[in-house]
């Protein structure tokens, strides 16, 4: 169908990779067919694709606003995808684009797509949350082809859609078959995870990975802005945790107008921007700028000059994260921060006189757990007077902490994540997973496979358990990734995840998910996106960096 699938025949020969034990790391061939389902991904609904083929002609095309829409052309988030999608249609004669012309249509031409938002509220003008309706009806008829979406959201994915659908041989000329498609998202929450503390991420790596992220129909941007490392998000409220606190005070910190820039242009593409600010571990580079933030550790009756988690025990300490988290509540328009809450090292902790002598007062005995959940909990409510639902990662489930029934528990840790998310759901909370999608740990091979072949609601509960589970994330920490290797890394593997987030249960074949991701992964190559191979062997547009 599109004109990658004759060139990508040649995987069916592509010769061996040479390597003394080949074996050891690849079981066989992938042998390159062509789906039914040409290159869609992630995979929709219901799709039934016909042999009626019409021809697209950047001259006489165009995507308007249908008439009984309820967005018009004042919707600027649709005008502007109506451009992107056409760039990428058409490539070089995107210059074309509103211009008048006098080619007149040929009669096999499919010369419109007509965009019909369908509820009296477009939300043209709001942000994306964890409830939008992302469903759309796409027919591709002649002469009009018509994508209808209750909300822009859906018509952003369904734009998409159609644009997976053009095809185009070996001359360059576009055609795209007569399609019907119904199709809306097996779960709500479709997350991105990407680390800017370990590695400074530059604005223009992590809006190249937002248009990946819509491409894939990805709809939550994880932002880990913060962490031990550095603090390189610049606070209105208190500047100098990143004047202290950041790599370099200038050149590696987030002003208020880049985030305000990445969270629009988020909005543009369907995607909510989610931060983590995690405390009361992995806070060394906040106690740079905030003096008596952390808690001195001592070595015997002395300090010994280092300094452990958040200090829970001082006044100051909320007074200051109520103050913070106002401001972030201000800046970001999601409806949930990410609070993180894991890994929190008790030695610091242990080892101070002013903390024993609190866990004494608080009869708390020898188990500091329960000093972690009495600042979680302190935090938790200062995190809600400012409107805002939470994330946590699944130690603050784990510990005890009393937690509002709408808290969104993260479950992360591998090995046992099944059981995991049988307790988390048994207890009502609601559920995003990510232990198994951890795409920082790399290997050599097909690793996209073992992502594309989890299945989130694979542990034991009821069926209402599992209603709980909204979705997922992949993750992928910085601490061997920044802007020269992250998209890579993660693209297309997690295309992998945007599918089993996205489509049907049962959409589980693997060789015809790499006939299809083959064909994406050259999309993503020819639209700028260094995403890496699958295997060995070649798109016609190969990428040629920025």
């Amino acid at each position: 169908m599109l004109k990658f699938v004759s060139l990508l025949l040649a995987l069916s020969c592509c010769q061996g990779l040479h390597h003394n034990n080949i074996d050891d790391y690849v079981e066989a061939e992938p042998v390159f067919q062509a789906s039914k389902y040409g290159s869609l991904w992630p995979l929709p609904q219901k799709v039934q694709i016909s042999e009626v083929s019409f021809k697209l002609s950047s001259a006489s095309f165009r995507i308007v606003d249908a008439k009984a829409s309820s967005a018009g052309p004042s919707c600027s988030l649709l005008q502007s995808a109506y451009r992107r999608y056409y760039e990428y249609m058409f490539g070089s004669a995107k210059k074309q684009w509103g211009s008048k012309n006098n080619r007149r249509s040929d009669p096999s031409d499919l010369t419109e797509l007509q965009v019909w938002i369908t509820s009296p509220d477009s939300e043209c003008d709001g942000y994306p949350s964890v409830t939008s309706d992302e469903s759309y009806e796409l027919t591709v008829n002649q002469p009009v082809a018509v994508l209808k979406a209750p909300t822009v959201w859906g018509a952003l994915h369904g734009l998409e859609t159609f644009s997976q659908l053009v095809s185009e041989d070996e001359y360059g000329a576009k055609s795209i078959n007569a399609t019907i498609i119904n199709d809306f998202p097996r779960f709500q929450h479709r997350g991105i995870l990407l680390d800017s503390s370990r590695h400074f991420l530059p604005i223009k790596v992590i809006l190249s990975n937002l248009e990946t992220m819509a491409m894939n129909k990805i709809n939550v941007f994880h932002w880990h802005i913060v962490d031990e490392q550095s603090f390189p998000y610049l606070s209105r409220t208190f500047p100098q945790l990143s004047e202290q606190g950041a790599y370099h005070p200038y050149t590696h910190v987030y002003t208020p107008a880049d985030v305000k820039m990445v969270i629009e242009f988020a909005r543009l593409r369907g995607i909510r921007v989610v931060p983590e600010f995690d405390t009361p571990g992995h806070t060394q580079s906040w106690g740079k700028g905030q003096k008596d933030l952390l808690t001195p550790c001592y070595s015997g009756s002395k300090p010994s000059g280092s300094f452990g988690p958040v200090n829970p025990i001082l006044n100051t300490t909320y007074d200051f994260m109520a103050k913070f988290f106002t401001e972030i509540s201000t800046v970001f328009p999601d409806g949930y921060i990410h609070l993180g809450g894991d890994e929190v090292d008790f030695t610091c902790w242990k080892s101070n006189p002013d903390i024993q002598k609190f866990m004494e007062q608080q009869h708390f005995g020898e188990d500091y757990s329960k000093l972690e959940s009495f600042y979680i909990q302190k935090l938790l409510d200062i995190v809600a007077s400012t409107k805002k639902g939470y994330l946590v990662w699944q130690e603050v489930f784990d510990n005890g902490v009393k937690l509002k029934p709408d808290t969104v528990v993260h479950v992360w840790i591998g090995g046992r994540s099944d059981k995991e998310m049988s307790n988390v759901t048994a207890a009502g909370y609601t559920t995003i997973l990510s232990a198994p999608w951890y795409l920082d740990y790399i290997s050599y091979g097909q690793d996209w496979q073992k992502y594309y072949k989890v299945e989130p609601l694979n542990f034991e509960g009821t069926d209402e358990q599992k209603k709980l589970v909204i979705g997922g994330e992949a993750c992928l920490w910085g601490e061997y990734v920044d802007a020269t290797n992250l998209t890579p890394r993660l693209w297309p593997r997690a295309s992998a995840v945007a599918e089993r987030l996205w489509s049907a249960k049962n959409v589980t074949d693997i060789d015809d998910a790499f006939n299809r991701l083959s064909l994406h992964r050259c999309r993503m190559v020819e639209r700028g996106i260094p995403a890496e191979p699958l295997f060995s062997s070649y798109c016609l547009h190969e990428y040629k960096g920025v």
